[in-house]
């Protein structure tokens, strides 16, 4: 079965901010909702479809591959259902989307007006840290094979002494009072839809359900301090510049033993002395001779992998475009690999000697000397022979 744009889905333009995507998201997800929709499957697949569009477009670096790629880009990184997210993931992931209609909370039972409980779902809070942002420069050789950087970064680590807790022993808690242990303090309401039972963070423990009596001394309570950690990078071939991958799980470590952040790695790619990208292609200017594009010659061109010869008919015309086919960069994607495109300059000598003057005026009435692109049809303008390439 295809899959629909996510652009689609949502109803909204490829250059819509987040705060329309998450307008847009939000009101198909109500609409959706099963607590408005009891039992219905095809309102259900609506909703999970939302929320995939939803979590691609508004993740820079999954949009960035699926506005280049579609679907065929997105790998592992899509797919709510069978093999993926479901119902839970999406609550757990999105549930701050729904909190101004349905109370706010981190989980909540629903309860018909018939009195018949519809669905429960709960989420312990978990303190998450921050994420970090490093930039990586890249030659067009290393994108070309892909390849993996080291990465010094100055971050916040789990605190060695208490093991990331914050407290100074095993025992050095007790249960919040506030919650019971529970971490979330429950409030019922009546809704439009029938009385919801909502469920918010404890104000007193922030979630945790425990309150540490006695703090590490080395971390101050908080479990993490500041450190640095070499970071092994796998960057895989042909990326762009500007193109931002995530590591996870190697940000600022959080606060209690809590989820750490995420690396964000900026891909920088360096300028080439040869060559210019254009996507996954390489263009290159080739000079020669006048002799050389007159009587025709053997020349050798660099590409990525090393040197190759090309041939140069005689009587080729400057601005002549040769393809070799599959010496440009691979598709991030694993389909195909672009092509290098030689442009054939011819060069004229800005000085000459007297011999050379001499033998130069032999030649200039010559009637093949004298311009005539008319005699050859099959000599195509500039932007028709960019058209053929790449139209």
């Amino acid at each position: 079965m295809t899959k629909k744009d996510y652009y689609e889905v949502l109803g909204v333009s490829k250059t819509a901010t987040p705060d329309e995507l998450k307008k847009a998201y939000r009101k198909l997800a109500l609409q959706h909702h099963p607590d408005r929709n009891p039992n219905d499957k095809a309102a259900e697949e609506k909703f999970k479809e939302a929320a995939e569009a939803y979590d691609v477009l508004s993740t820079p670096d999954k949009k960035a591959r699926y506005d280049r790629f579609g679907h065929a880009g997105m790998g592992a990184d899509a797919g709510y259902g069978p093999g993926g997210m479901d119902m839970s993931d999406i609550f757990e992931h999105f549930g701050s989307i729904f909190e101004n209609a349905f109370g706010g909370g981190h989980f909540h039972t629903f309860t018909s007006g018939f009195g018949g409980r519809q669905r429960q779902r709960a989420q312990r809070v978990v303190n998450r840290g921050s994420d970090l942002r490093v930039r990586v420069k890249l030659t067009l050789e290393e994108i070309s094979k892909g390849v993996e950087k080291k990465i010094k970064v100055q971050k916040k680590v789990a605190c060695g002494e208490c093991g990331g807790s914050g407290a100074a022993s095993r025992e050095a808690y007790k249960t919040c009072d506030t919650c019971r242990g529970a971490g979330h303090v429950v409030r019922v309401t009546n809704t439009m839809i029938g009385q919801m039972q909502h469920t918010t963070v404890c104000p007193t423990c922030h979630g945790e359900g425990r309150i540490i009596t006695q703090k590490c001394k080395k971390c101050g309570g908080y479990g993490v301090v500041a450190g640095e950690e070499v970071i092994p990078i796998r960057i895989p071939a042909g990326v762009e510049n500007n193109m931002q991958l995530t590591v996870g799980g190697k940000g600022n470590a959080a606060v209690h033993g809590g989820m750490n952040g995420d690396l964000l790695v900026l891909i920088e790619e360096l300028e080439h002395p040869l060559f210019e990208r254009v996507q996954n292609n390489l263009h290159y200017n080739q000079f020669v001779s006048i002799t050389e594009a007159a009587m025709g010659e053997s020349v050798e061109v660099p590409t990525l992998d090393g040197k190759v010869r090309v041939k140069i008919e005689a009587g080729t015309q400057s601005g002549k475009l040769l393809r070799l086919r599959g010496k440009g960069l691979p598709s991030m994607s694993g389909y195909g690999t672009g092509d290098l495109i030689i442009c054939v300059n011819i060069w004229t000598p800005q000085t000459l000697t007297k011999e050379e003057k001499d033998l130069l005026e032999q030649l200039r009435n010559s009637a093949n000397f004298k311009p005539n692109p008319k005699s050859n049809r099959k000599d195509k303008g500039f932007f028709d022979r960019i058209k053929d390439y790449f139209g």
